[in-house]
């Protein structure tokens, strides 16, 4: 019986290259989240500052807003049911 054992190719990786790409990956990742960092600083902080220099608050702005939506509302509702009294020939209350 004549057995032929089979070689299989052998992938040859140079392992100093892999480590030379894994420092430089590893360093740009440290490089790219200080950036990362600092932006977010940048815009966190000019947040900040635009918030605190407003003449009015934006949760005096919300109520303010809210206030708003309310009385725009009730007018619409207001509107909508005069045009359907109207169109009833119901008087206009």
């Amino acid at each position: 019986m004549n057995h032929h054992q089979q070689s299989h190719p052998t992938i040859d990786i140079d392992t100093r290259l892999v480590r030379i790409g894994v420092v430089l990956t590893a360093a740009g990742a440290v490089v790219a989240s200080t950036g990362l960092a600092i932006g977010a600083f940048a815009v966190f902080t000019a947040g900040r500052r635009m918030i605190r220099d407003m003449e009015v608050s934006p949760a005096q702005q919300a109520v303010a807003k809210w206030e708003q939506a309310k009385v725009a509302s009730r007018a619409g509702v207001r509107a909508w049911q005069t045009a359907s009294d109207a169109q009833n020939g119901s008087p206009a209350r």
